[in-house]
C-alpha cells in the first residue's frame, strides 16, 4: 500500500496549528480528565488601537502557561510587564490554577521573572544556538502570590 505524500508548508500555518492543538487537547483531556482549557489574552493599546503591550496563554488542569508577553521598547521598565503578569496570575488563581509556567530565552528577561517569584526549573542549551531557553514555574496562592 502506498501512502499519500507528506506536504511540507512554510510560513503561515495557523489553520494547521489550530487543528493540531484541538486534536492534542482532545487526547490530553481524555487521558487526564481535565476538560477546562481556556485561552486568554490581555493588551494595552494607545488611542489609535496600536498594541503597546500584551500577554497571552492558556489555563488547563490547574495550571496556566504564558505563551507570549511583550512590551513595546519605549514602555519597558515602567511596570507594564509586571502589571500584565499580575493580571495573568490573578486570572489563573480565579480559575483555580496552582502553578504558573512560562519560558524565556537567556537574551530576553529571565531576571524579570525571577524577580517576580518564578523559579528556573530547566535550561536548554543552544536554543537558539549560542543561547539558552529557560523554563520557569511559580506556585500560586497564599505562598506564591
Amino acid at each position: 500500500m502506498t501512502l499519500p505524500p507528506i506536504v511540507l508548508q512554510f510560513g503561515d500555518c495557523r489553520d494547521l496549528d489550530v487543528f493540531l492543538a484541538e486534536r492534542i487537547y482532545e487526547f490530553n483531556s481524555r487521558a487526564t480528565g481535565h476538560f477546562d482549557a481556556e485561552s486568554f489574552g490581555a493588551t494595552q493599546r494607545d488611542e489609535s488601537g496600536t498594541i503597546l503591550a500584551g500577554i497571552s496563554g492558556f489555563t488547563w488542569g490547574g495550571c496556566c502557561f504564558v505563551s507570549y508577553l511583550w512590551v513595546a521598547e519605549e514602555r519597558r521598565g515602567k511596570g507594564l510587564g509586571s502589571a500584565l503578569l499580575k493580571a495573568f496570575e490573578k486570572n489563573a488563581i480565579d480559575k483555580g490554577c496552582k502553578v504558573a509556567l512560562l519560558s524565556s530565552h537567556s537574551f530576553q528577561s529571565p531576571g524579570f521573572y525571577k524577580h517576580r517569584g518564578y523559579e528556573e526549573l530547566a535550561r536548554i542549551q543552544d536554543y537558539p544556538v549560542g543561547y539558552s531557553d529557560l523554563f520557569f514555574a511559580k506556585r500560586l496562592g497564599p505562598k506564591g502570590a
